[in-house]
């Protein structure tokens, strides 16, 4: 009976939710923990200092001269469609919290917290005609706490290493709640199962598999006018220990059941180019790839869920621009304004997955010291060939804010 309901209801559901948010039986849909600012130039602009910490490219930080903090809030609406049928799906989201400390001869010592992917989901789906109930809930997100050194090479000033430590953890959980299929019940006697409800629940963290943290390392050189990176993050296991309950109405609870599921991650190249000319107005470009070759272990357990997902080469090309705004508090407001835009191109970890994106974006100065507010709006499509995941378009929304401290900066001479 149980089974039949799964079939008849719950299937269809996730199906249509799952393209809206991606992976939620495996990691979730990729965020990279990218600030306000990288979004607004399309994901690019790793090469490009001065943007605080960027997903792959630590040695960058070398080059910053102030000591800042910055905090990004996202704001997205998915809608995914297939013929006739669409569904809407809204997420919030604070992918990057960031502390930077210029030391200057010594180097910049970063710490920052950043959401990788992210899974979230609650909806509720009822058949009238048999009384069926399907809730379903998804909450779960992989963070990384990751300190950060960086320093320029005593003799080649222009040439700078960057070192990233990422620690993983977060948490995973699925609701599933299934009502009574009165199908087969007489319509005298459907009042007795109304109230019958078995809920399955699975809970979960996550953690690297014998070891504290996987790492990059990534070497940057910064030009008069151009400047390019490259940079290496390791392999590593990701493992889930999963607990299971499935529990009858209100009274009984099975006994619990525990598993681990393990997902290697395979290693990330990166590199990146900017050209600055006439000062202010820069060019970037950036790609990322890492290649899964083996499938992904899904939260799965009961109800006949795919045990596993398919997966892919993961790819991201990104194309962006940026006129920086004046450092002189004394120029007009909009003369001190940055403004970007980038688009992009990538391939999901999730097989058949792919995505087009496009993003604008501002910077606004807040007072003398630097401090600024920045805003970004992304949207584009994700597609696949595979019938079965429905197509997705979505618009974001991103805000940030750098504040600019005097902790570790060299004292201003007075004459």
């Amino acid at each position: 009976m149980i089974r039949k309901i799964l079939l008849s209801v719950l299937y269809v559901t996730i199906a249509a939710n799952a393209a809206s948010m991606m992976g939620l039986e495996a990691l979730g849909k990729p965020t990279e923990g990218a600030s306000a600012i990288m979004l607004g130039r399309g994901y690019s602009g790793g090469a490009k200092v001065g943007s605080g910490i960027t997903p792959w490219n630590p040695a960058s930080l070398a080059f910053e001269e102030s000591t800042s903090f910055n905090a990004t809030m996202t704001f997205e609406e998915n809608v995914a469609s297939s013929k006739d049928d669409s569904y809407a799906s809204s997420t919030l989201e604070i992918p990057s919290l960031s502390f930077v400390f210029a030391m200057h001869d010594f180097g910049t010592l970063a710490f920052s917290l950043s959401e990788k992917y992210t899974s979230n989901l609650d909806e509720e789906v009822e058949d009238s005609t048999q009384t069926n109930l399907a809730n379903i809930k998804y909450k779960g997100n992989v963070y990384e706490l990751t300190p950060t050194y960086a320093v320029r090479l005593p003799f080649l000033r222009r040439i700078s290493l960057g070192f990233s430590a990422h620690f993983v953890m977060g948490s995973v959980s699925r609701k599933l709640t299934l009502g009574g299929d009165n199908g087969d019940v007489a319509k005298v006697d459907a009042w007795a199962t109304n109230n019958a409800e078995i809920t399955e629940t699975a809970e979960g963290s996550w953690e690297i598999k014998n070891h504290p943290a996987y790492y990059t390392g990534a070497i940057h050189y910064k030009g008069s006018k151009a400047s390019y990176y490259f940079s290496y993050t390791t392999a590593y296991t990701l493992k889930n220990e999963l607990e299971y309950n499935l529990k009858f109405s209100e009274t009984d609870t099975l006994v619990p059941t525990k598993i681990s599921r393990e997902i290697d991650v395979p290693p990330t190249l990166a590199t990146g180019f900017a050209y600055r000319f006439k000062k202010k107005h820069n060019i970037m470009l950036d790609f990322m790839l890492r290649g899964w070759d083996a499938d992904i272990c899904n939260i799965g357990g009961s109800w006949n869920l795919d045990d596993s997902t398919d997966t892919q080469t993961e790819f991201l090309a990104a194309l962006g621009y940026e006129r920086s705004g004046s450092t002189d508090y004394f120029k007009k407001y909009v003369q001190r304004m940055d403004f970007r835009l980038g688009i992009w191109y990538r391939n999901y970890y999730i097989s058949n997955v792919k995505e087009y994106g496009a993003g604008v974006g501002t910077g606004l100065p807040l007072g003398r010291r630097s401090t600024k507010l920045d805003f970004a709006i992304q949207g584009g499509v994700r597609k696949s060939d595979n019938d079965s995941v429905w197509d997705e378009k979505f618009v974001g929304i991103a805000i940030g804010l750098t504040g600019v401290g005097n902790w570790g900066n060299k004292p201003k001479k007075v004459h």
